[in-house]
């Protein structure tokens, strides 16, 4: 009686163009990540009181050091939140979410600048 068993295929066993075009995801989601965040963060709330944190403290790398690790603590959080709602919700309720929270912000924002 002989069993026939499937064999593992690892990443190297790969054809190179689908190993090729996985290390591109890899750096698609990386760099969409990054250059978002960055623009993002630019010129903000976070980043001002991180400049005159700087400027009063005169301790630059503590500040840059707590800085830092504030923002990958939230990065984190925020991580961590989207992949359990992601187990959780499907991508369409997301989307539909995500959407109608930004809606309600930006009505928020502009009833605060007409109201003030």
């Amino acid at each position: 009686m002989e069993t026939h068993s499937q064999p593992v295929v690892s990443v190297s066993d790969r054809p190179p163009q689908q190993q090729k075009q996985t290390q591109q995801s890899w750096w698609a989601i990386y760099a969409s990540t990054f250059f978002t965040i960055f623009l993002a963060e630019c010129g903000d709330k976070t980043q001002l009181s991180t400049l005159l944190m700087s400027a009063e403290s005169q301790s630059p790398w503590i500040v840059f050091v707590g800085a830092a690790a504030a923002l990958i603590t939230t990065s984190l959080l925020g991580v961590l939140l989207g992949q359990w709602l992601a187990k959780h919700l499907s991508p369409r309720k997301l989307e539909i979410a995500a959407g109608t929270s930004l809606l309600l912000i930006a009505i928020a924002l502009v009833g605060d600048i007409l109201l003030s």
